[in-house]
């Protein structure tokens, strides 16, 4: 087993902590102490572009805002001093640590501070050792990037980014920094070795790590900590420019105005994305997002089209659908009285109400569907498998292969280690911040957390499931019961169709409310859970969130789908929830056409929901922000106050985004054989999905500090599970919920003898086959004297069932029919399960996750990053022997000349 050193980092620190007990004061001296180093103050020179000091030298990498506190109108005196001593002592130790700070008043609020953060060469050098960042060695010339499309790039050469605007970047040979072998690296100006983005990771990491109070031997750090407690009101690092004109800086990048003018304006919306540019302004982790949902899109495409092509199919062969015309025809479905579906308040009505729900479902329930559901199985294997790809060919390109695995600890976790122990493998001390049975006891704290809540959805998936059997009543006394009439409300409203849109409304309002609290309740959970990585935290979230939205957004679609009108009995012995509300049934046609219904409801309200959270909010507030800045004064503002009245996106920003389009993949793989329009729907949102989020990037926020990312983290293994209980959700909807099975096995064999009286396969029949006959004098005392007569007298009535007739030896028992059904459902779920699986496990060791291509790729630029270190250290070492060989010669030399006297 290998020994584990101390890593850099820990050295470091250890380093830095004891340093730091001679630097910071106690709070309890802190009234006595007035030795801080201060940052320089300056005023503002007025170009609104400057990113640089005052001098014109020093860029600035980082931006601290805080309120004066002698200048605010407030009593609370004692706790102004304390903030403003702490910010003292943080800045005193930033100095300290190397960096530069100069001090500048806003030009609008002269209560606001900015101080301008700069960390120098050295700074620079120092923490990139510590942070493993990859710098350049010497160009790369292996880095080459063909088209996959051949002869076709006139074509796509109208959907590329201009390289005359966006130029490509240069690669280059990368290893890990070293301070001591600073001569092998690609350094041809100092000030643009370490670009912007990788200076305000470097910046951020120090902001994050210094300490600015020692209280009870225990320090506190971070910038995050000061910004939460207010002593800060704002950290972060600068936009290059305006999003709508360059700057007037010539060696200004403009990265910001390139990027809305050929990625966030609305008129690029057919172009593909600079990923590289992306990258390379907001971060690998960023650019990853962006990947991903670019080639999500792109792959929803294919989905659409044959989505928009089995929905066509159905929609032109609803015509032919002979079981909708019996509904419909007044000679057959007028003629049928359907039983009461409810005890209070409902009555007698006729099969041809149904009609036009009947045709609609025509359209969704056809062989169409069932090729498609079977397609959706395939697809979504084939995406994840070429995303696996694709993401290889970006760890490769973005030079993330060997991103560091060993992550620092978060600042958090770290404050909070106050128990030593000894590390089994060094058998060295270490601190931890808690011991095995405290994590035990928080964990277990946590899971009861998550599971109250994820309880507290189901119960509300009860309470609309009694809204949906108590307003069923109501809408049956409401609604007009003529079947005859042609009035539109009364035509296409139903009370079926009333209750569902209306429970679908009330379940979204839920989903969104229940999903606001969870969101701040998860993050206390899982700060709670303290996790010792900024990874480790974030996949904690991403499972306690993806679980609970599972539950939230799903629930009521599963209800629908494998539930509703599956265990009502029949009208003589009706099933009761709570032993009160009557269980509901589904239209004679099935509960396919609801949940059709329920899953535009939710996708639609969701899309347009999240865009006005996204878009709208925050516009509005900077519009806000605007009006009273431009009223307040006429003067020029500079980058950074500018940037200030930003919005925040926050840590957790990107995780949303995740968060979203991983629960419309949902809808589009788990429900998809009920709506084969949801990947078209998926596909304009997310067409536009692109566009907002790299609107509101570029326009309405902060610029984020940059991160590095290897892949899309917890979120494969997400993907990769829906697609597997897609497979099975697919298979029992188009088993349980449709009516396809019912009719192949009545086509196949109860149209013809033995069973059936034609003389050929067809459907004439069948909807007089699947309604099974009740005597009304069999109903319960509990249904008889609730019982609605407007129909007159009824000896028989039907309902949706296969049981045998009243007279029969097994009257009200299940008949041959029924489990004929049954065995061909469980039969058609097997083996569509199987053969989906077979394809899939084919296709995924077919596909390797690596090319060969990139494979070799990676490889050689390993090979060729190695010798290029070696050879330059052999250099050195040969230029080392051959200057120590000279001095010994000369010794030597000196030593056998013969001495003149």
């Amino acid at each position: 087993m290998a020994v584990r050193h101390p890593s850099p980092f820990f050295i470091w620190k250890t380093v830095l902590g004891n340093l730091e007990q001679t630097i910071v004061p106690t709070f309890g001296n802190l009234e006595s102490q007035h030795n801080f180093r201060t940052p320089e103050t300056a005023e503002f020179n007025g170009k609104s572009d400057a990113l640089y000091f005052n001098d014109g030298q020093r860029r600035i990498d980082f931006v601290l805002v805080y309120e004066d506190e002698r200048r605010k109108e407030t009593n609370k005196k004692g706790s102004n001093v304390k903030q403003r001593r702490k910010r003292q002592a943080y800045e005193s130790n930033l100095i300290c640590d190397g960096l530069k700070l100069e001090a500048t008043r806003s030009v609008v609020d002269d209560k606001l501070v900015f101080v301008k953060v700069h960390a120098p060469w050295e700074v620079l050098c120092t923490y990139a050792e510590i942070m493993h960042i990859k710098l350049p060695l010497k160009p790369n010339d292996l880095k080459t990037r063909s088209s996959a499309f051949g002869n076709f790039n006139w074509f796509t050469k109208f959907f590329q980014v201009d390289e005359n605007i966006i130029k490509p970047e240069q690669e280059f040979f990368t290893a890990p920094f070293e301070k001591n072998r600073m001569n092998d690296f690609y350094i041809q100006d100092r000030d643009t070795f370490f670009n912007p983005a990788t200076r305000s990771r470097i910046v951020y990491f120090i902001l994050s790590r210094v300490s600015y109070e020692v209280k009870d031997n225990v320090k506190k750090f971070g910038i995050n900590r000061l910004v939460n407690s207010g002593i800060y009101k704002a950290a972060f690092p600068l936009h290059d420019c305006h999003f709508s004109w360059p700057s007037q800086d010539v060696s200004c990048p403009n990265e910001r105005y390139l990027l809305y003018r050929e990625w966030a304006h609305p008129r690029s919306f057919y172009k593909k994305q600079p990923l590289d540019l992306i990258r390379k302004y907001y971060g690998e982790k960023i650019g990853i997002y962006f990947a991903w949902l670019g080639y999500y899109t792109k792959m929803l495409l294919l989905a659409a089209v044959v989505g928009v092509a089995c929905f066509l199919y159905g929609y032109i062969n609803q015509d032919n659908c002979t079981w909708s015309k019996e509904v419909c025809d007044p000679r057959i479905g007028g003629e049928i009285i359907m039983c009461p579906q409810c005890d209070k308040g409902c009555p007698f009505w006729r099969l041809n109400i149904t009609c036009e729900s009947s045709k609609k479902l025509c359209i969704f329930d056809s062989f169409g569907t069932l090729v498609f559901a079977v397609f959706m199985g395939i697809w979504v294997t084939l995406f994840l498998e070429f995303w696996k790809r694709r993401q290889a060919e970006l760890e490769y390109e973005w030079d993330t292969v060997e991103l560091q695995q060993e992550e620092q600890p978060r600042p958090e976790y770290e404050a909070r280690c106050t128990h030593v122990v000894i590390n089994e493998i060094t058998q060295e001390e270490e601190r931890i911040p808690f011991t095995a049975f405290g994590k035990c006891i928080r964990m277990t704290v946590c899971a009861s957390a998550v599971l109250f809540w994820v309880l507290l959805i189901i119960a509300s998936v009860i309470g609309i499931i009694v809204y949906r059997l108590s307003v069923f009543i109501v809408f049956y006394a409401k609604l007009p019961k003529a079947s005859n009439t042609t009035d539109p409300i009364q035509k296409y409203l139903t009370p079926q169709t009333a209750t569902t849109i209306t429970a679908s409304i009330i379940s979204f309002i839920i989903i969104v409310i229940l999903n606001m609290m969870y969101e701040k309740v998860a993050i206390m959970i899982t700060n709670f859970e303290l996790p010792r990585t900024q990874t480790d935290y974030e996949n904690s979230l991403t499972m306690k969130m993806f679980l609970f939205q599972f539950v939230n957004y799903y629930s009521s679609c599963f209800y629908i789908a494998f539930f509703k009108g599956k265990f009502v009995g029949y009208p003589g012995d009706p099933v009761y929830w709570l032993g009160k509300y009557r269980n509901e049934e589904c239209d004679p046609g099935g509960c396919l056409f609801e949940l059709t219904t329920q899953l535009t409801i939710i996708m639609g309200g969701k899309s347009i929901w999240n865009n006005i959270l996204e878009v709208v909010f925050p516009w509005v507030m900077n519009i806000c922000r605007l009006y009273f800045t431009a009223s307040s004064t006429e003067k020029k503002t500079p980058r950074w106050e500018q940037d200030y009245h930003l919005q925040l996106m926050g840590k957790l920003g990107l995780f949303y985004e995740y968060l979203e389009m991983i629960i419309q993949f949902g809808f589009v793989t788990l429900f998809v054989a009920s709506f084969p329009l949801a990947p078209l729907l998926a596909l304009v949102n997310n067409i536009l999905e692109i566009r907002v989020d790299a609107w509101k990037m570029t326009t309405q926020y902060r610029r984020m500090v940059p991160e590095k990312a290897q892949d899309i983290g917890a979120w494969q293994p997400i993907m990769q599970g829906i697609a597997i209980l897609a497979v099975v959700t697919n298979a029992m909807i188009i088993a349980f919920t449709s009516d396809m099975i019912p009719r192949l096995v009545y086509y196949w064999s109860f149209s013809v003898p033995p069973y059936g009286n034609h003389t050929d396969y067809t459907m004439k029949g069948y909807i007089n086959n699947t309604l099974s006959i009740f005597n009304t004098s069999d109903f319960t005392e509990r249904s008889r004297e609730n019982l609605d007569s407007d129909l007159g007298d009824h000896t028989t009535c039907r309902y949706r069932d296969f049981r045998y007739p009243p007279g029969h030896p097994q009257q009200y028992k299940h008949n041959i029919y029924y489990w004929h059904v049954i065995a061909a459902k469980l039969a058609f779920i097997i083996v569509m399960e199987h053969l989906i699986y077979s394809v899939k496990f084919f296709i995924s060791y077919a596909i390797p996750d690596v090319s060969k291509s990139t494979k070799s790729k990676i490889k050689r630029e390993k090979y060729l990053t190695q010798k290029l270190l070696h050879e330059n250290h052999l250099k050195d070492m040969t230029k080392s022997f051959g200057v120590i060989a000279e001095r010994m010669g000369e010794v030597i030399d000196n030593n056998l000349r013969p001495k003149v006297e």
